[in-house]
């Protein structure tokens, strides 16, 4: 990450400290100590971003227990040369079906539903293709520290549509790509699938 924008870095690790703190203390007295590193936290967020205290707070300080990373799930579906993206209605730009794993579902599980509920293709989970660390790859800045799964998968039915999410989809080459949404994916990931696509005994991890 850039340094202009380690403040961020560090906001996040208070943040992962003091939760990890209020998960395990017994003593009132340092429970409140780690409440106030948490809205420290906050406060860093919210004086670099102007944004609302209130609405950081809820977003960034509203879990409970031990922190541990995000995980995003997204589906990789190619047909002949051409790679499955849908348009984001949040942001308008492009990205691979998926989203944030579901509790009680399994990696392969998510990307089918995703896949579902953002196209209106059936799908079939193969292979994982890469596990990646997202402030490796060149994404925005995220208040969140997020593991990325890439999951191959065939479309086995269905019939394209877009979902309460997206509001488009297509499929796309290398060459003819779409303006991606890089909070999602970035062009070196997909430039990555592409050359995946033909097969790989070993799995990309960070």
């Amino acid at each position: 990450m850039e340094k202009n924008t380690k403040w961020l870095d560090w906001a996040k690790e208070i943040q992962a400290l003091s939760q990890a703190g209020l998960a395990y203390t017994k003593d009132d007295f340092d429970k409140e100590r780690f409440l106030r590193l948490r809205e420290i936290s906050c406060e860093i967020i919210a004086g670099y971003t102007e944004a609302d205290f209130s609405k950081v707070k809820k977003l960034f300080a509203g879990e409970s227990g031990y922190q541990t990373p995000k995980v995003d799930v997204r589906a990789v579906i190619f047909k002949a040369d051409l790679l499955l993206l849908v348009q984001e209605k949040a942001d308008g730009k492009w990205a691979l079906p998926g989203g944030w794993a579901d509790i009680g579902l399994t990696p392969k599980e998510i990307a089918v539903k995703e896949v579902f509920e953002e196209t209106g293709f059936k799908a079939e989970a193969g292979k994982l293709l890469a596990v990646m660390d997202k402030k490796r790859h060149n994404h925005p800045p995220s208040a969140y520290h997020v593991y990325k799964m890439f999951i191959a998968c065939d479309i086995v039915g269905g019939k394209a549509a877009a979902g309460t999410e997206t509001k488009n989809l297509g499929f796309f080459s290398l060459e003819d790509l779409p303006d991606l949404s890089e909070a999602r994916n970035t062009y070196a990931q997909i430039k990555f699938l592409f050359q995946e696509k033909n097969g790989s005994d070993q799995v990309y991890c960070d």
